[in-house]
């Protein structure tokens, strides 16, 4: 089948209930324009590595992709947004808000190539907005829709000052050490000698961010754990499965090695996630949840997502957990004492 039908030569389309409309009704204009602001937000997770934010986004474009079907197809009552929509960007925005302090002037946007392009992606989701209100007006719209648009520029705008934040910081917070000011070429100077390669603005950006008790896992630090892990559990001639989570929880990467057990999978994925979510080893969990002990039983709650053997570590950072590491493939001890290696080796990724 071929991509052009030819159907839309004189100026006309269809939505799911209404033909032959002209291409300048405002309900196909409030479409592309979404459509384009998905595609903005798509440019915008290439210019980032953090698996949280990354992930977030992705659920908003999930989320416009749903506003657009609601509009094209308007009594489809499964295309309206529900209040756990809109609550779950309220809850990012104060997340967000919660880690600086949030300028109270104009922001002049170009302070750095990332919160640029938040920045035109917040301009293109306000333009989305109100061409939502002019649908709205002429034929009725999602009133939770309507909600989420408007709470999505606020989004991207914060989500655009944290950056700022972060890179403001490179180059004008005080050293804790010596009261020295921390420039961006010497902060990139130092990172970059512990690879032995030149870093993207992004990459200085989590380094920051760590540093400031703001950081997480990303993606790219997740595989340098996992490649150094799988080196060790070959010499120890182990086999295992290698899961690191966010400090939420969520997976960012997991690692089957070959010929580790099928049930490993599901179990390094648990360790990891059990870490994080009781801020202590899943070996010294285990004995605490022991008849009589504090956490007797716990296994049994959150739906049996917590295990109470070895192999589940939080990973922490200056004092903040970041994330989680869960190693299956051995007994608990022989998984813990692989997770407690990692944890020597993150030490040395981090510096």
């Amino acid at each position: 089948m071929k991509i052009y039908t030819k159907t839309g030569d004189a100026g006309t389309t269809s939505l799911v209930h209404t033909k032959n409309i002209s291409k300048s009704d405002d309900r196909v204009e409030v479409m592309g324009t979404i459509d384009e602001l998905t595609s903005h937000i798509g440019l915008t997770k290439t210019k980032i590595q953090d698996e949280h934010t990354i992930s977030f986004l992705e659920n908003i474009q999930q989320t416009l992709m749903t506003i657009m079907a609601g509009i094209a197809d308007s009594y489809n009552m499964k295309y309206k947004l529900k209040d756990e929509n809109i609550q779950e960007l309220e809850k990012e925005i104060d997340r967000l808000e919660s880690s600086f302090e949030r300028p109270k002037k104009f922001i002049l946007p170009g302070a750095n190539p990332v919160s640029a392009q938040m920045d035109v992606t917040r301009t293109v989701a306000r333009r989305a907005e109100r061409c939502l209100a002019a649908v709205s007006v002429k034929f009725g719209s999602d009133s939770g829709a309507r909600k989420y648009m408007n709470r999505l520029a606020d989004y991207l705008y914060v989500l655009g000052r944290s950056y700022d934040a972060a890179m403001e910081n490179i180059t004008h917070s005080d050293s804790v050490a010596g009261g020295a000011q921390v420039i961006k070429e010497d902060m990139t100077r130092e990172v970059s000698s512990q690879s032995g390669e030149k870093i993207s603005d992004e990459e200085l950006i989590q380094q920051v961010l760590l540093r400031m008790g703001q950081g997480r896992m990303t993606l790219e630090l997740s595989k340098k754990l996992i490649e150094k892990i799988e080196e060790e559990a070959k010499r120890r001639g182990k086999k295992a499965v290698i899961a690191v989570c966010g400090p939420d929880g969520n997976p960012i990467a997991v690692h089957v090695m070959d010929g580790a057990f099928l049930v490993s999978f599901d179990v390094a994925v648990r360790k990891a996630y059990t870490a994080v979510a009781v801020k202590m080893s899943t070996m010294e969990l285990s004995k605490l949840a022991q008849p009589g002990q504090t956490f007797y039983g716990l296994e049994s709650l959150d739906g049996g997502k917590i295990v109470i053997f070895g192999g589940g570590v939080p990973l922490v950072y200056q004092g903040n957990i970041i994330g989680g590491l869960g190693i299956s493939g051995g007994t608990g001890e022989e998984d813990h004492s692989l997770a407690e290696y990692a944890l020597s080796v993150l030490t040395d990724l981090l510096g």
